[in-house]
């Protein structure tokens, strides 16, 4: 480990090309190494897999009837922290205070009730991204600057993160939508699933696979019945992927998310090639609802698709141990497909283990799945697939909220880079003063995040949530780590650049406000302290924290351009960090 760091650190530190390193390296060259440092132990941490998971519980039982710890009160300013860096888009002071006065559950019951802020179609309207001039951009011109307002600005923190897990499951990248407005269009989808977010699972699914930007990106739009005269077939992408992405998997699952075998100890498959091709003629005949407004305007791509009789396949359908009759229109095919699926006894696990990873932890102990997927599948009132109640089990579970996890070197998940950017974003308040929000398309790995929302490059999202590192300890100890397949040693190094960007303000239009901090700069240990909590939940080791304020303390701090390459230093170091990058 100790050699992984020195090498990065002898090669990648001299090409970090940012203004406050400039400084560093001219006033302070002893900062300069522990920059490098920092980002090396962060890198050398996500290759070997280090901190990427967790099995580990206070709880080892596999009963489902286990209910959740209340935890004491007062809560700490770190136990509300910790309680935010997975349940929000970003750590707040406000809303760390609010935590602690209400307490977790009528956190997110508060959370809940808010009204939604602007959504991204009205906000892209109001901009006049609907002019003709943007109805063929390739590259989705708006999107995302309407994506990252919300994610930025949004007081519905909880929607957001909740919507944004979703949209990594139930996955439309804006690159594969091949339609007019196609801003709109993933726009729209995500709009969609934030409106369904707290909602139920089922009503979801439906929505998901009646919405024109699904019917685009996965290739049923058009969709139509067996040609007997070519042997064309029906379209199976969608019929595909909503069994083996979206809802039940490829492998029979027990209710805490580890696969069923049979009795010869091998795995059992979820579905066959026959159940692709009976479930792919119910997804025949949908196509555009331009029956009160053409292509000239992007409203079409809002209102769910349509049904073409005429191209519906009404010959019988059968798929997974179920039939649909011969002469069943196609929306009565529809709601009969997706209540077989949904009744699937895989949904549960399958969802609720995947909501669990995007949420908390990468390797969640099989009894923590099962209690999240027994009140998936009843919420304690008999309902099915009640997200709210996911969500409220997924966050208020002894495992989500012990402290002995804190220590525990298996539990916890690599934070995505786009919630490390949205962590500083979201502490301080980062506005765009001409309301643009002009991040952009953060993709690029080499002097970007390596991630950018609505822009994954496949309907398999950025990364698995199987993912295991090839040669790792995370693999050897039966392990998973999803994020750490887009982290190499490029992107890390492409990430501590455009953080140290964003956090010196050379975007004129995004500012920071670091009022709070300027109150601490001359000192040190009080500012590293502030950062360490609002970033990193208060997870930043000793060592780490030593290393930090020891780096900064030697920067002047008389000037006003001093004071705030200090804070830029500060910021930089505590977001390469290798306790900020796994959060537990």
């Amino acid at each position: 480990m100790s050699d992984e760091i020195l090498e990065l650190t002898v090669v990648n530190g001299p090409h970090l090309e940012q203004p406050a390193v400039e400084v560093l390296e001219t006033d302070h060259r002893s900062s300069l190494p522990a920059l490098a440092t920092v980002a090396g132990a962060s890198l050398a941490l996500t290759a070997c897999g280090g901190g990427g998971g967790g099995t580990g519980s206070s709880d080892s039982g596999g009963s489902g009837s286990t209910p959740p710890v209340t935890p004491p009160k007062p809560l700490s300013e770190a136990e509300a922290a910790r309680f935010l860096a997975q349940a929000a888009v970003g750590i707040t002071r406000t809303q760390i205070a609010r935590v602690q006065a209400i307490g977790y559950a009528a956190w997110i019951d508060e959370q809940i009730a808010l009204a939604p802020s602007t959504s991204r179609w009205d906000w892209l309207k109001a901009k006049g991204f609907d002019a003709l001039t943007y109805r063929s951009s390739e590259s989705g011109i708006g999107m995302d600057q309407a994506v990252w307002r919300k994610l930025i600005s949004s007081p519905d923190t909880l929607r957001q993160r909740v919507a944004q897990a979703l949209s990594e499951i139930l996955v439309v990248g804006v690159g594969g939508l091949n339609t007019d407005w196609r801003q709109f269009a993933a726009c729209t989808y995500l709009d969609m699933l934030e409106a369904n977010c707290f909602g139920n699972f089922r009503t979801l699914l439906e929505a998901v696979s009646t919405s024109l930007p699904m019917g685009v990106y996965l290739t049923f739009r058009g969709n139509t019945k067996f040609n007997a005269q070519t042997g064309a077939l029906p379209d199976e992408n969608y019929a595909r992927e909503i069994m083996q992405l979206f809802t039940i998997g490829l492998v029979q699952l027990n209710l805490d998310g580890t696969p069923k075998l049979n009795s010869s100890g091998a795995q059992q498959e979820t579905y066959t090639l026959d159940d692709i091709a009976g479930l792919a003629r119910v997804f025949t005949g949908w196509d555009y609802d331009r029956t009160t407004s053409g292509a000239e305007t992007p409203d079409f791509v809002k209102r769910p698709m349509i049904q073409v009789a005429a191209r519906h396949e009404t010959g019988e359908k059968k798929f997974l141990g179920t039939t649909i009759a011969a002469g069943t229109d196609g929306l009565q095919s529809l709601k009969a497909a997706l209540d077989t699926i949904f009744a699937h006894p895989n949904v549960a696990p399958f969802i609720s283990k995947q909501l669990i990873q995007r949420l908390v932890t990468s390797n969640p102990s099989p009894a923590y799945v099962t209690r999240v997927a027994t009140i998936f599948n009843n919420d304690g009132k008999n309902v099915k697939g009640n997200l709210t109640a996911v969500v409220k089990a997924i966050l208020l579970d002894d495992e989500a909220r012990n402290a002995n996890n804190l220590s525990n070197a298996q539990f916890g998940k690599v934070r995505e880079p786009i919630f490390r950017f949205l962590a500083w974003a979201r502490a301080f308040n980062l506005n765009s003063v001409s309301d643009v929000w002009d991040v952009g398309n953060t993709s690029d790995p080499a002097s970007r995040l390596g991630q950018s929302p609505m822009r994954s490059g496949s309907v398999f999202n950025f990364f698995r949530p199987g993912y295991v590192p090839p040669n790792s300890p995370v693999g050897n100890a039966s392990l998973v780590a999803p994020e750490l397949q887009i982290v190499n040693e490029s992107t890390v190094v492409g990430y501590v650049n455009f953080m140290q960007r964003m956090v010196s303000q050379v975007n004129n239009d995004l500012v920071p406000d670091y009022s709070s901090l300027l109150k601490l700069v001359s000192d040190p240990a009080g500012l590293v302290k502030e950062l360490n909590l609002v970033l990193a939940a208060g997870q930043l080791s000793d060592a780490t924290v030593s290393t930090i304020v020891s780096a900064i303390g030697g920067m002047a701090s008389e000037t006003d351009a001093q004071k705030n390459n200090r804070i830029y230093a500060a910021l930089t170091l505590v977001l390469a960090a290798p306790e900020f990058i796994v959060i537990k």
